[in-house]
């Protein structure tokens, strides 16, 4: 099983901005799709962004223009850069990386926007 490691969350005020990081620790093969979900207290997860094999983004409504996903060609690591950010942004923020055999999550990692 690989465990994705995640960092780059924190506290930061409204408005303000945080860049996410999640890498492998070894090349998984066939992957298709890499994403960002989040899940607050009492949500469900729920899909933030998402990057395809092809370089096609997806993006939830209520971060479009604000977050931006990125992925380096190897597909080894994939970033979420936040802008704007807003208190309901706050949520722990996980990482996924999909191949036909499987999902594969990070650990998550803690978001508070908060003054």
């Amino acid at each position: 099983q690989v465990q994705l490691v995640e960092s780059g969350g924190g506290l930061v005020q409204p408005g303000g901005s945080l860049r996410l990081s999640c890498a492998a620790p070894r090349t998984i093969a066939g992957i298709y799709a890499l994403g960002w979900y989040r899940q607050a207290p009492g949500d469900q997860r729920d899909l933030v962004a998402s990057i395809r094999s092809n370089g096609d983004t997806n993006y939830a409504e209520s971060v479009k223009g604000r977050f931006t996903i990125s992925s380096n060609k190897a597909k080894t690591t994939v970033s979420l850069q936040m802008n704007s950010l807003k208190a309901e942004d706050t949520a722990v923020y996980y990482c996924n990386i999909r191949n036909p055999w499987g999902k594969y999550w990070g650990q998550g990692t803690q978001v508070t926007v908060s003054s």
